[in-house]
Formats: C-alpha cells, sequence, structure tokens
C-alpha cells in the first residue's frame, strides 16, 4: 500500500508541474535504471508521447552520458539537459541520486520558469523516493 500512496504523490508532483508551466506537453519521472516511475498525463492516455518504457531508458542513459562527460571533462555535476528539435523542447533534470524529471515542452515555453518548477518538484520527488517509509 505504501508504494501505491508514494505512486499518487509523485504523479500529483507531475500534475502541479502541468498547472504552472505552460505549453509544458508531458513529464516522466524515471530512475537511474531506465524504468518508468509516474507520468503525467497518466500512462492509460495514450495521447502522451513520454509514457513508453523506450522513453524512460533513453531520458536515463542520457543522464547517464551527461554525467558521465562532465565528470571526464571536470565540469562539476550536471544541472540539466536541454535539447531543442524543431517542435519542442525536452527537458531533463535529476532528481537527486535515484531519478530524473523527463518535460516535454512546446518550442514557445518559457524555459526559465521551467527551470524553476522542475527544480522545485525534484525537492519533492527526491523527499519521496530516497527517504524510507
Amino acid at each position: 500500500m505504501t508504494q501505491e500512496y508514494r505512486s499518487e504523490k509523485l504523479e500529483h508532483s507531475l500534475r502541479k508541474l502541468h498547472l504552472v508551466v505552460k505549453g509544458l506537453k508531458a513529464s516522466v519521472i524515471v530512475n537511474v535504471d531506465g524504468l518508468l516511475v509516474a507520468s503525467y498525463p497518466s500512462n492509460d492516455d495514450a495521447g502522451n508521447p513520454t509514457n513508453s518504457p523506450q522513453v524512460a531508458a533513453m531520458a536515463a542513459t542520457l543522464i547517464g552520458l551527461a554525467e558521465n562527460t562532465l565528470t571526464r571533462l571536470e565540469q562539476g555535476r550536471l544541472d540539466r539537459i536541454l535539447m531543442e528539435g524543431e517542435e519542442g523542447v525536452m527537458l531533463v533534470y535529476p532528481a537527486g541520486q535515484v531519478a530524473s524529471i523527463a518535460m516535454l515542452l512546446e518550442k514557445d515555453a518559457a524555459l526559465e520558469h521551467a527551470f524553476f518548477a522542475v527544480g522545485k518538484a525534484a525537492y519533492e520527488v527526491v523527499d519521496l523516493l530516497e527517504t524510507r517509509p
């Protein structure tokens, strides 16, 4: 039962992101192994392009590669990954040692606002995933 309760809280954190970040299309929380922990819109929503296991694995791989690259180049810890495409933006933000939040944004979304909001959400995720029940 505790696990179900945590998953509801994690999804609630993502739902809050969607309320405050204009242009946020979808978001997920993935663990360091590349497994999907939570998504919003929910896994049941076929319109959510991020709810597949492949996207979760890719986000975790991006974080791992970026962290290794920064370590190798002696540039410190990873703050975030930002990928801009023709149709939109993907932002991947570490949430402690065990997870990351990936967000799919519209091209014209206010990135500064997204950075601030995902930082706050990451603290919530860390609190939920890295503390013992």
